[in-house]
């Protein structure tokens, strides 16, 4: 690991103009490429304190070995050079966006004598004109299939044309009427380049014309009486009409724009782009990324900017393009664009109408694209069988660790402090097995002392199980009998992806499942310390069977007890991936039992301590007074007058109200004013 102050560069040797810069590791590969407006304070942000640093950038600057710089003029030229370095070197800390799959194309070879129709895949070419991209190839076959019939240009490969350019007989698209010939000359060359030029202007967008351009001829054939010409007229228009309705209208102003959506977390992020022409999708497309780097959506939004239209000119880049954030330095990029297009290109966030609405829809496919690309590399067993064993030999295992428990803490700014547990078998999450602790050892924010005291809770629980001989008939807590007093889960609703959160998972007979099966690691959230507590409790009881670790924050070092230097898993490593996953579930479990307890205690009321007053007679008792200042108000006899409440218990809520102070008057700050309370209709 690197010390970045022994390559930092000295005070004033940075230029404060707009350029470009790398950082090298000790084998001089480019592992790093960004750009600045003002290298002197961009480059200076690398070498503050490390513990300042987000730890993607921490990771970065501790790997690399050196850092150079290129000034340049404008800030759109380090935009251009920043695109050029991170094709040219693959640096290992950008972003770089992969297709999740290969998507085909409607290309038109422009730059052949005779232009042909052809699905392509992959780099686009020089000279071709492309269309799309579409989800599926016969989906270009459709469409192509119908637009032949009124623009007959050549699809065959160049092969078949020369042979049939030899033999002087066309191919059976030729006998059809759905190629114009031009191997064996019924058009010339300038000809068949005049209907694909036709072609392409059709798929850009420009429909209206040419479909009255064929209902007027069909209506002029009529009058002639060229009835059969005229019913060809009229297919060829149906067959336009089809093709046109392929491509849903989504924006009614004939539009030319892209929209881009991002859904990311904290270790990915995927991108979808719908391309719309003429006011109809005309194409989409979608990325995944792994966050490699420090960086925001407006990060990933220029990156993805930068990687669409890099190779891109003229028409490929659109009028207007539509984004959920705007880059940090929206001018240059704009520029860019405008520079690329030939033209000006508006770059925005959509705020009202149809394309906000659009970008809403873009929005939800790139959420299914990210769901959908961790499930399959969750579900993968090859993936997962990797992952295992890479972990076992990161942190000195003998056997890849079948079961993992995961625990993180959760808190707001020391309240309702509480804890999670999560298991995962064989690389997959097993829900049913999920608890929930409240710290109630000591008050306030320690989660050192925190975490000591749910391993040791947990895994006492498991002695005393593995010791039992009969079946476990404590109440479902996870406070141990010698602990204090247990105290249930708060009910929540369930959540839409795991078990209900309302009481400890049971048996089919009903009782509580049990703690009795042992993990192989524990992983705790956190770093040396959080591990040390850990690897304490377990001693305390004795346990020496269980591997502990620790996953600092962000997830990019993993610690091991005793361990002064972290082990640090390559970022590409389905292991380290794995342990993301696990913390990331530990933390959305947490966090979702937090704030059910927080809810629950800023719903409560003082009637909830009224031992054997419940949810009807309390309605009853706010129906009638109106409120709880007003019930607080009223003696016992009057208390005794609503229905169902009995001199005992009206005693025991006016005793329990008696108790409890009223909060202090509210004030309104602009008047000063007391703001009389009115509670009523919560309880």
């Amino acid at each position: 690991m690197a010390d970045p102050s022994s390559y930092r560069p000295k005070p004033g040797q940075i230029p404060d103009s707009p350029g470009v810069y790398k950082f090298r590791d000790e084998h001089r590969r480019v592992i790093y490429v960004g750009k600045a407006k003002n290298l002197r304070q961009r480059v200076a942000n690398y070498f503050q304190d490390l513990a300042g640093l987000h730890p993607r950038t921490r990771t970065m600057v501790t790997t690399a070995a050196s850092v150079e710089w290129t000034v340049v003029s404008t800030e759109v030229e380090a935009l251009q050079l920043e695109y050029s370095w991170i094709k040219e070197f693959d640096p290992r800390f950008n972003v770089k966006y992969r297709d999740d799959k290969s998507y085909p194309y409607l290309a038109v070879t422009l730059n052949e004598e005779f232009p042909r129709v052809q699905v392509m895949r992959g780099a686009k070419k020089k000279g071709v004109r492309y269309f799309g991209p579409y989800g599926h190839a016969w989906a270009i076959r459709e469409t192509v299939d119908l637009m032949l019939r009124v623009f007959p240009v050549r699809t065959c490969s160049a092969g078949v044309f020369k042979n049939a350019a030899r033999t002087g007989r066309p191919c059976l698209l030729g006998y059809i009427g759905k190629c114009s010939a031009p191997c064996v000359g019924r058009v010339t060359p300038e000809e068949h380049r005049e209907l694909a030029e036709d072609f392409c202007d059709f798929m850009a967008g420009r429909t209206g014309t040419y479909i009255r351009r064929l209902e007027k001829d069909m209506m002029q054939a009529a009058e002639e009486m060229e009835y059969e010409r005229a019913a060809r007229l009229r297919d060829d228009a149906e067959a336009l009409k089809r093709a046109m309705e392929k491509s849903a209208v989504v924006l009614a102003d004939a539009t030319d724009a892209d929209l881009i959506a991002v859904a990311e977390d904290e270790l990915e992020a995927a991108l979808q782009i719908f391309h719309v022409r003429g006011g109809r999708v005309r194409g989409q497309r979608g990325w995944v990324t792994d966050k490699v780097e420090a960086v925001d959506t407006s990060g990933l939004v220029e990156h993805a900017l930068q990687q669409l239209y890099g190779e891109e000119r003229g028409d490929a880049v659109p009028k207007e393009v539509l984004v959920p954030a705007l880059p940090e330095d929206t001018e240059a990029v704009s520029q860019w664009l405008a520079e690329r297009r030939g033209s000006q290109v508006s770059l925005r966030i959509p705020q009202r109408g149809d394309k906000k609405d659009l970008m809403a829809t873009v929005q939800r496919n790139a959420q299914q694209a990210l769901g959908l690309h961790k499930t399959k590399r969750a579900s993968d067993l090859t993936t997962r069988s990797r992952a295992l064993e890479e972990i076992a030999e990161a942190l000195g295992l003998d056997t890849a660790p079948l079961r993992i428990e995961c625990y993180d803490i959760s808190h707001l700014q020391g309240d309702d402090v509480v804890a999670s547990m999560v298991v995962f078998e064989d690389g997959l999450a097993r829900k049913s097995e999920y608890r929930r602790f409240q710290i109630k050892g000591f008050e306030g924010q320690d989660d050192v002392r925190s975490m000591h005291e749910v391993i040791g809770r947990r895994f006492k629980r498991y002695l005393q199980e593995k010791e039992a001989t009969g079946e476990w008939e404590e109440q479902p807590t996870d406070t141990p009998a010698d602990g204090p007093a247990a105290t249930g889960p708060v009910p929540a609703p369930a959540p839409a992806d795991g078990p209900a959160e309302d009481a400890e998972p049971r048996e089919d007979d009903g009782r509580p499942k049990r703690f009795a099966y042992p993990p192989q690691l524990v992983v705790v959230d956190g770093g040396q310390p959080q591990v040390a507590a850990a690897k304490r409790a377990l001693d305390e009881l004795g346990i020496d069977d269980i591997a502990v670790c620790g996953l600092a924050k962000r997830l990019e070092e993993v610690w091991l007890p005793d361990d002064d230097d972290p082990v640090v898993l390559p970022r590409s490593s389905e292991g380290l991936y794995l342990l993301q996953r696990i913390r990331d579930e530990a933390h959305r479990f947490a966090i979702t039992y937090q704030r059910a307890k927080r809810a629950k205690r800023i719903r409560s009321s003082p009637l909830d301590d009224v031992s054997g007053l419940g949810e009807t007679r309390k309605q009853a008792l706010i129906k009638h007074f109106g409120s709880v200042k007003k019930l607080r108000q009223a003696t016992i006899d009057e208390i005794c007058e609503v229905p169902g409440i009995g001199r005992r218990t009206a005693e025991s809520v006016a005793a329990a109200l008696a108790s409890t102070a009223p909060a202090a008057p509210a004030v309104n700050t602009a008047t000063g004013e007391i703001i009389e309370e009115d509670d009523g209709g919560s309880s």
